[in-house]
């Protein structure tokens, strides 16, 4: 299919705020109206020709042939279309999309997702904080949609979601889930401190050792049994080719009910091998 292919002319060192990147604002529009929009370059207006060389015209698809980690929001509020990065994104990425694919060869940075109603972004390499988090003053994050990091990610990832996936398949920092009205956020790496608070509703499913995860004195211990809704889950993500064990599928977890400081609907689930 024919795609729009951006180029940068040169290394970035001041960050440049890119919402124009995005496939609903190109679908329409030939090689020159693409070259003639509009980024904010620190303090000054630059036209996109002036930052990125252009091939191709009224597409969906994007592709960034560069490290664009100074570039923020690229695909925000996106509807349709793809954006694939060979390279590493900036902040922003694909906040508020509500529909189609972001794809990153490299790294992400801070509030990836944040605030997304639907589609799907994957990141092969790490993101940074607040992954699909509220932005500050919002009610609620991440609202539909799937996130997945095949790397590590930073701290406060899916605060205050309300619904959606989060898969990360390395590490997660502090103040997991912080907030979180619902969703489900699955880490198969370890997780940080604080995981949960003032959760009310929604699922953290964990694969670290139970020993080494420190779970808040606010989380019960429940039961141990082996949840049906989490078996589609994973086999969804197996068909994204990423290797998940068929253990983790069939096996058993133990779970913890909290945040008894909210409404104390939300849990825990911990993998438990050979259970």
């Amino acid at each position: 299919m024919d795609e729009v292919t951006l180029v940068l002319t040169e290394p970035l060192t001041i960050p440049v705020e890119a919402e124009s990147i995005c496939p609903d604002v190109f679908a329409d529009k030939n090689c020159h109206e693409i070259e003639s929009l509009l980024l904010h370059h620190g303090n000054k207006e630059r036209r996109l020709a002036e930052l990125f060389k252009v091939h191709g015209e009224r597409s969906t698809h994007i592709r960034i042939e560069s490290d664009v980690s100074r570039v923020k929001k690229i695909g925000y509020g996106m509807t349709k279309g793809r954006i694939v990065i060979n390279g590493n994104a900036g902040m922003h990425l694909g906040a508020a999309m509500s529909n189609g694919q972001i794809i990153v060869e490299g790294n992400a940075s801070d509030w990836l997702g944040a605030e997304m109603k639907g589609g799907v972004i994957r990141i092969k390499g790490d993101a940074g904080n607040l992954v699909g988090a509220a932005y500050r003053g919002s009610k609620s994050g991440m609202n539909q949609g799937m996130i997945i990091i095949e790397g590590n990610a930073g701290n406060e990832v899916g605060e205050r979601m309300r619904k959606g996936t989060i898969a990360i398949m390395g590490r997660a920092g502090d103040f997991l889930g912080t907030g979180m009205i619902g969703g489900t956020i699955i880490v198969f790496g370890g997780i940080g401190m604080r995981a949960g608070a003032e959760m009310r509703r929604g699922s953290i499913i964990a694969f670290q050792e139970e020993c080494s995860l420190q779970l808040l004195p606010t989380f019960r211990y429940n039961c141990t049994y082996s949840p049906a809704f989490l078996r589609v889950y994973l086999k969804t993500l197996q068909r994204y080719g990423l290797g998940i064990k068929e253990e983790y599928i069939t096996g058993s977890y133990r779970r913890y009910n909290g945040d008894i400081v909210e409404l104390g609907k939300g849990e825990i689930l911990v993998y438990e091998p050979g259970a």
